[in-house]
């Protein structure tokens, strides 16, 4: 087995608004690629790095889970991989099963999967199929920048308002302004939930952790147009990153209910597989007179390592830094009169709509 280390770009040619610099292959991989000179005394500029995109053409488009701490078991996910580049994605490493790398390669080389409403039709009309609120947003944002064009999320949206299907959304992207007119039909009903995550109030911050999300205050102008509209909006104070953001908690709450959430969460620092070694480069870069503090923070949450992936224990963390947190947070629910959860979504008014060619039924 050879392995090299794919060295971050120096001068940021080629990774120039991305969340990372570099693109070592995932750990699946036998053999690693590294850049080298052609031996010619040439001074080139490498181009830049643009945003692929592939169709997938999956035979189910719904995932099922059975993992204890979360609250949901099935989620739809119409992209793979993420342009929106943020450095803390605990997604990143999925694209590793696809054979390629968690760094540039997750943000610039995206599959979209145009079959998807047609794939979720089918599955919502077998007759065996239970109803219970599908996720959408949970592993890459439905709402990322090339949905614009290729508009699979309204479709599917579209879908679930046909079968009176519940469903909850998380996302980052002002994008999803654009679909008000569905979500404000489905939340008539009870039928949707929407959460929106609002990392750091810092606009500089915001755009070195997560360069092509929307800056803060659109995001929270977002909330602001759901809630307006009568959709329920949480907002998502996550990651919280030990020494870095972790002191705008209570800010990010009372900004959001002041634009109109009802209800908040929160989830510390995720760094799974290869996102701790992209994300301890970002320090080096970024923040790298915090980049101690915020990795003692981080290992004295998971019992000195980077991650621990238990269950219960992956989102939260233990220790008295994790226990702060936590205690912050509860204070400033009560104080915002924000609540942790959102009402329970209605699964009683499903129903498989009539196709043409359909048989009327008489009773």
């Amino acid at each position: 087995m050879f392995y090299f280390l794919d060295m971050p770009d120096p001068l940021n040619t080629r990774s120039r608004g991305r969340g990372t610099e570099t693109n070592r292959v995932g750990r699946f991989e036998t053999f690693s690629k590294v850049a080298e000179s052609d031996g010619w005394d040439l001074e080139e500029d490498l181009p830049p790095l643009r945003t692929e995109v592939q169709i997938e053409r999956p035979r189910k488009i719904i995932t099922r889970n059975q993992s204890p701490d979360i609250s949901f078991d099935r989620s739809i996910n119409p992209y793979r991989g993420c342009e929106h580049g943020c450095v803390y994605c605990f997604a990143r490493p999925s694209h590793g099963y696809l054979g390629l790398s968690a760094g540039l390669d997750f943000e610039s080389r995206l599959f979209a999967k145009p079959d998807a409403p047609e794939r979720l039709a089918e599955e919502l009309s077998r007759p065996k199929y239970r109803v219970a609120p599908i996720a959408i947003g949970t592993n890459t944002d439905a709402y990322q920048p090339i949905e614009k064009d290729m508009g699979i999320m309204r479709a599917v949206l579209e879908v679930l308002r046909d079968f009176r299907h519940p469903v909850t959304i998380a996302t980052k992207g002002a994008l999803i302004a654009r679909d008000i007119d569905i979500l404000a039909e489905l939340a008539m009903d009870r039928l949707v939930q929407v959460g929106v995550s609002v990392t750091t109030l810092d606009p500089g911050l915001a755009r070195r952790l997560e360069p092509r999300v929307p800056v803060p205050s659109r995001r929270l102008d977002t909330i602001g147009a759901l809630a307006e509209a009568g959709i329920p909006v949480r907002v998502m104070a996550s990651p919280m990153i030990p020494g870095l953001n972790d002191h705008e908690l209570e800010a990010i709450l009372a900004a959001a209910q002041s634009a109109g959430a009802t209800a908040a969460s929160w989830i510390l620092l995720r760094l799974p597989f290869e996102v701790s070694e992209l994300f301890v480069e970002w320090l080096d870069t970024h923040a790298p007179d915090r980049k101690s503090k915020v990795l003692a923070r981080v290992r004295e949450a998971h019992g000195g390592k980077i991650y621990d992936a238990r269950w219960g224990h992956r989102m939260r963390g233990e220790g008295n830094y994790a226990a702060m947190i936590s205690h912050r947070f509860k204070l400033a629910l009560r104080r915002l009169g924000l609540a942790e959860e959102l009402p329970e979504l209605r699964t009683d008014l499903f129903r498989v709509p009539a196709r043409p060619g359909d048989q009327l039924r008489l009773f």
